[in-house]
C-alpha cells in the first residue's frame, strides 16, 4: 500500500504567525492561521482536513461494503463536522450521510454505514474522539 505525506510549515507566534499546508499530490496548497482555526478566519485547518479525511473514507468504504452486499451505490454523501473543544480537543465529530442505493431497505443500510464507521481507517486513527456521530439516510 503506498505512504501517503502532506507538509505543514508554521511561521511565528501561536496567534501573530501563520503557516501553510501542502497535500503532496499538488491538489491543495494553501495557508493557515490562528483565526482560521480558533475564529473565522480565512484559511484552512487541521479539524477540517480531518474532516474531509473522514467524510471520504466513510464514503469510500460504506460504497465497498454495499457493493460487496450486492447492493452497488449510485452515490454516497457524506460531510463531517469536527467539533474542536478547549484543551484544544477534538471533541466530536457527527457524520451526516446520504445515499442513493436502488433496491436496498433502511435496516441493512443502517447496519452497513454502523459497519463503515467503525471499520473505516480514519475512524480507526481517531478512535480517541469520544463522540463519532453517525446520521445516515438513504435518499431512494
Amino acid at each position: 500500500m503506498p505512504v501517503r505525506k502532506s507538509e505543514a510549515v508554521w511561521h511565528g507566534t501561536l496567534k501573530e504567525g501563520g503557516g501553510r499546508l501542502r497535500l503532496a499530490s499538488g491538489l491543495y496548497d494553501g495557508p493557515y492561521t490562528y483565526s482560521s482555526r480558533f475564529e473565522e478566519g480565512a484559511g484552512t485547518n487541521p479539524e477540517e482536513l480531518v474532516g474531509a479525511a473522514h467524510a471520504a473514507c466513510f464514503s469510500m468504504f460504506l460504497a465497498a461494503l454495499l457493493g460487496d452486499s450486492g447492493h452497488p451505490a449510485e452515490s454516497v454523501n457524506t460531510t463531517a463536522a469536527v467539533h474542536l473543544s478547549a484543551g484544544p480537543t477534538i471533541s466530536k465529530i457527527e457524520l451526516e450521510c446520504r445515499a442513493t442505493v436502488p433496491g436496498l431497505d433502511d435496516a441493512k443500510f443502517q447496519e452497513l454505514a454502523l459497519e463503515a464507521k467503525q471499520k473505516c481507517p480514519v475512524s480507526k486513527a481517531l478512535a480517541a474522539v469520544p463522540e463519532i456521530v453517525l446520521n445516515a439516510k438513504l435518499s431512494n
